[in-house]
């Protein structure tokens, strides 16, 4: 059975780092997740060529609205869409409204699966995940990943867990 509208709880007790805590893949590799206008807080960020430029500010700022507001989830999740070369989405899962940030809500049913290493593999990442989508018998939609650390606390872990999540039809 499928638990709508949650995903892996990641224990941020564990952090070494007193930012990141390692997820555990298992917990998330080659898993379905199915969501019911799960609540997001949207930001954005500006790219160039795919790589971000304001990331942190983005970051940290909408942690602070979200922290304020009282809307921390025990279920923590950060998805990230490159809607183009320029800019990319990021959706924060939240417990409630958060005054002054756009909202978004998701729907539908993701795969997901795990990688592994450097930043500059997405590409390489995003096609092994479609792959994986259609080779289960379903068709890939919209593709978004959660990068679990930053890259301060994948440099401390020595691990740079990256989920791949795929809206699938």
């Amino acid at each position: 059975m499928i638990a709508v509208n949650r995903v892996p709880l990641i224990d941020m007790g564990k952090s070494t780092t007193g930012c990141c805590a390692l997820i555990n893949p298992s917990e998330w590799d080659e898993k379905t997740f199915k969501f019911d206008n799960k609540l997001f807080v949207k930001a954005s960020t500006r790219s160039f060529l795919h790589i971000p430029l304001n990331m942190s500010s983005v970051m940290a700022d909408a942690q602070s609205k979200i922290d304020e507001a009282g809307a921390r989830v025990d279920s923590f999740l950060i998805l990230s869409r490159d809607v183009s070369p320029w800019k990319a989405d990021h959706y924060f899962a939240v417990s409630k409204e958060v005054p002054g940030m756009d909202m978004a809500k998701l729907s539908g049913t993701y795969m997901a699966k795990v990688f592994e290493g450097a930043y500059k593999e997405v590409p390489k990442w995003y096609n092994q995940l479609v792959e994986y989508v259609k080779s289960k018998g379903k068709k890939p939609l919209v593709t978004y990943f959660f990068y679990t650390t930053c890259p301060s606390c994948s440099k401390a872990y020595g691990k740079n867990y990256v989920v791949g999540f795929e809206k699938v039809a």
